[in-house]
């Protein structure tokens, strides 16, 4: 019947888990192969799946403790009991076991819940289960436990006296044994009994149950005269017993998959004024532990990898687990063509979730891009927000994180570095020497390797037999033929470096005299960066990866990643970076920061990964808030027609940010410097420029409707802006068309600064929407750019260069016509100008070049000279950044 019972239930699941495969693991260190057999033929008929790991009989108790700690880690593994000889099962092996793992049910955890009568959330030992199953009319009977001590004794002891029964327990030694087996009604052993305890001192019909796993006897008569007295072990149906408790086990295990509510504790936060300085505030703050962080968002042990104390990598297979729990609301964080200085946008982004998650207990995600290492030391600084609204610990934030942007910069040289040896290696050998290194004899043997079969299948030649290829398939095979002046792949590094903007490579004599001009960029403008940022899985981004094309053959067509046979170790290079790093704002509330692509020839946006994750882990009632870089002209506009394409989600609500500074700028105020102080329009009241400013911010509102999508304009304030210029824009702003306009005061107060916000964000996410992109992607190239010039920028119309139409023509023979359009253009300014402010109208916006990135999926045409690697100013940030020896505390960054 138990076996019948748990068969049912497991078919059950099975049916409601299709992917469902249960495994029970038994560490055992004995030789009893019965005791093997009964646990895997029980485990068969119910629909198990049993794992034994036999270890040597004189195994030590630390040898099982690093066993069952390995078995603990195992994702695959459900369940775990121990069949071990009596003298190892000790408190500290019992509770190495995993409480939620523990089918034997004899850890601490286990065995409390038991004695405090929680028996439905705990697992009955199944020897103690079956004790009491031979049992029956316990009431006002002595029963006696004899050797029944430990894990076992205690659960026994807890069960017996639930039924009534009068319990005593003494080992096999005590001196008042055999009075003791004299009085019992039952005797319970609960271990071999010796034979210098006789039977006789058993009273005559005494109820004799035996612990012991004898399969070979299960009932032992011991056949006194008149009354006897019959053993009863507890045998298979213990083990039976074992296999109910692990479909329970699955059960609990399903459901711990599920999603869980939140259970999130706020940090409080005690604003000061004056504001301290961002790393003053973000040092004050002591954050939880990553790993508290986790679990209170719903996080499983075994979707995190921990960094330190505070970053934790989250693994994709929460997707998977997550798969039918509906998304929460999509928010974009977008600005106003901004100042030189930035207007807030991240600290605007971080602001609004601890509104909503501290203040307004709503589940929120914020999701954030990792900063350039480059602008960290050179003039811009950090990128973790500022003030009472910042990602902490900020120092960790900005300084290498958990190495994503130096894996990339390793696959992105990588790849460099074949390029180059190609060409060399095929200019300085004969077909049949490259044929012959390519696919070299091995032991004897000669054989390609998958991603040389795969070119062969490109290539239309379907041999797998290196010995069978003519010398023209051979030839074919070897010659990838680069044309160096077609190489659009550069090298790069994480620092702003000017001398690198162009650079000769090859002058050593190795090289036998191939030298070429090449280039570096910063490492956030590679291509794999914009991979990272827009692939929704491995295998995905694995694909993308071998799809970048990095020059042209001599014949005009494109050579990829996987022509030079790189894919592979570009993936292993970059199998971490695609998790998305777990961190948390100063009021704990969770972030993802993940891949930072470049926001003018790449699309500036979070990734896809992250974002999806957050969305399915704030719940069908929750936020997620993620950030576009520059103005809504660019990276807004990626965001709907490049990132939302390749994700498939749609935005409940844009975020426009501005300030009473930026609008006073695209009034006609003097121009705005970094590093230079402000000039007194910007300080002083000025109702007029700001009138005339709000242009740019009511253009912009326009922008996110052409998307179809609520829009709230979120003024970030500052201390100079005075009441009745705050009121102004948010009065305009309401005017143009925006759902509200919220001056916000998260930097000086936190999320509470931002609540507001927060609930007029909520509002318009339960708006009508009507999201829709900006164009078809069956247009040609031309028709995608000149779409975007006049809805988006305002231009009059577009003037391609005849460079820019022959690369246009180019990638439309090659089949790369339908990608989108991803514009590389100023973000000072609507047009190609920076110092064109307001609205620009009537221009004619010239494309000098036309570049793609396949792999990413886009075409990015160059507005003007783009630079992809910023310089140094003469006085740096890292004049600032220093390193106290004693504490080993950062100081000096912002």
């Amino acid at each position: 019947k138990i076996t019948e019972n748990a068969k049912k239930s497991l078919a059950s699941l099975k049916r409601e888990n299709p992917q469902l495969e249960p495994t029970l693991a038994i560490i055992q260190a004995h030789h009893n192969h019965l005791i093997q057999e009964a646990n895997e033929n029980f485990a068969k008929e119910i629909g198990l799946r049993v794992i034994h790991i036999c270890l040597p009989e004189g195994s030590s108790k630390d040898e099982i403790v690093s066993e069952i700690l390995r078995l603990n880690e195992d994702p695959n593994v459900q369940g775990l009991a121990l069949d071990l000889p009596e003298s190892l099962y000790s408190s500290k092996v019992l509770n190495a076991v995993k409480p939620e793992k523990d089918v034997d049910g004899l850890s601490n955890v286990n065995l409390g819940r038991l004695v405090r009568g929680d028996v439905y959330d705990c697992l009955v030992p199944p020897t103690a289960c079956a004790v009491m199953e031979l049992l029956e009319n316990l009431g006002g009977k002595m029963v006696l436990l004899v050797g029944a001590g430990g894990a076992v004794g205690a659960a026994l002891q807890s069960m017996l006296q639930r039924e009534g029964a009068a319990i005593v327990s003494c080992p096999w030694k005590a001196p008042q044994l055999q009075n003791e087996l004299r009085h019992a009604d039952v005797v319970v052993f609960g271990s071999v009994k010796p034979d210098d305890v006789p039977v006789s001192w058993i009273k005559p019909g005494t109820t004799i149950i035996s612990c012991s796993y004898d399969l070979l006897s299960e009932k032992c008569n011991y056949g006194q005269k008149n009354n006897p007295a019959t053993e009863n072990t507890v045998g298979s149906l213990a083990i039976a017993l074992r296999m109910q408790n692990m479909v329970k086990t699955v059960e609990r295990w399903i459901q711990s998959r599920q999603y869980r509510k939140w259970n999130l504790h706020c940090l409080k936060l005690q604003p000061l004024s004056p504001v301290p300085s961002d790393i003053e505030i973000s040092r004050a703050q002591s954050p939880k532990a990553v790993d508290v962080l986790a679990k209170e968002i719903g996080l499983l042990t075994d979707e995190i990898e921990i960094y330190g104390q505070t970053k934790a990598k989250v693994r994709l297979s929460l997707l998977e687990r997550l798969k039918d729990q509906p998304d929460g609301k999509y928010v974009l964080v977008a600005g106003i063509t901004p100042t030189p200085l930035g207007e807030g946008k991240s600290t605007v982004t971080v602001g609004l979730v601890q509104a909503l998650t501290a203040h307004l207990n709503i589940n929120s995600f914020a999701c954030l891009r990792q900063p350039s290492q480059g602008p960290t030391f050179g003039v811009k600084g950090g990128a973790a927000g500022g003030g009472y609204a910042q990602v902490i610990p900020m120092e960790e934030f900005n300084l290498h994180l958990t190495g994503d942007i130096h894996a990339i910069t390793a696959a992105n040289n990588l790849v460099a570095a074949a390029i180059d040896a190609r060409i060399l290696h095929e200019n300085t050998q004969s077909d049949k020497s490259l044929y012959n290194r390519l696919v070299p004899v091995v032991n004897g043997m000669r054989g390609f390797s998958a991603i040389q079969l795969a070119r062969l299948r490109r290539l239309g030649i379907n041999k797998t037999d290196p010995e069978t290829l003519t010398e023209e398939e051979i030839s074919k095979f070897v010659r990838l033929d680069i044309d160096p002046s077609t190489i659009t792949w550069q090298r790069v590094v994480d620092t702003n470096d000017r001398f690198l903007r162009k650079i000769t490579v090859g002058q050593a004599n190795t090289e036998k005299g191939f030298v070429r001009q090449a280039q570096f960029d910063i490492a956030v403008a590679s291509e794999i960066m914009a991979i990272l940022a827009l692939t929704t899985s491995l295998q995905d981004m694995k694909e993308r990866l071998g799809k970048m094309v990095v020059a042209n053959d001599k014949k005009g067509e494109p050579v990829t990643a996987e022509d030079l046979g790189v894919t592979g170790a570009l993936a292993v290079l970059m199998k971490d970076a695609i998790k998305p790093t777990l961190m948390q704002t100063l009021e704990g509330t969770p972030v993802f920061v993940h891949a930072g692509p470049f926001a003018n020839i790449a699309h500036g946006n979070s990734s896809v990964l992250a974002d999806k994750i957050a969305l399915k882990l704030v719940g069908e009632k929750g936020f997620v808030v993620t950030e576009a870089g520059f103005g809504a002209d660019i990276g807004m506009e990626k965001f709907f027609n490049i990132k939302c394409r390749a994700s498939g989600l749609v935005p409940s609500v844009v975020v426009l940010v501005a300030t009473v500074r930026a609008l006073k700028m695209h009034g006609g105020g003097p121009n705005v410097t970094a590093g230079a102080p402000l000039k007194k329009e910007y300080t002083e009241e000025n109702l007029q420029l700001v009138a005339d400013g709000c242009c740019n911010l009511q253009k912009q509102i326009q922008i996110t409707q052409l998307f179809g999508v609520p829009v709230v304009v979120a003024l970030n304030v500052f201390k100079t802006d005075s009441p009745a210029e705050v009121d102004l824009v948010c009065k305009i702003a309401k005017q143009s068309g925006a759902f509200d306009a919220v001056p916000c005061n998260h930097w000086s107060d936190g999320g509470r600064g931002a609540v507001k916000l927060a609930q007029a964000v909520e509002r318009a996410a339960n708006q009508k929407n009507s999201f829709k992109y900006l164009y078809s992607l069956e247009l040609p190239i031309v028709e995608k750019i000149r779409i975007i010039a006049q809805k988006v920028y305002g231009a009059q119309d577009i003037e391609l260069s005849p460079v820019a139409q022959s690369q246009v023509d180019r990638y439309t023979r090659q089949g790369f016509g339908n990608l989108p359009i991803c514009m590389a253009k100023t973000h000072l300014s609507l047009s190609h100008q920076p110092e064109r402010k307001g609205v620009p109208t009537g221009f004619i916006l010239p494309i000098s070049d036309v570049r793609a990135s396949i792999g990413a999926g886009f075409i990015y045409p160059l507005v003007g000279t783009m630079s992809t690697m910023p310089g140094l100013p003469t006085r740096p940030c890292f004049y600032d950044i220093d390193l106290d020896p004693i504490t080993e505390q950062v100081k000096g960054l912002f």
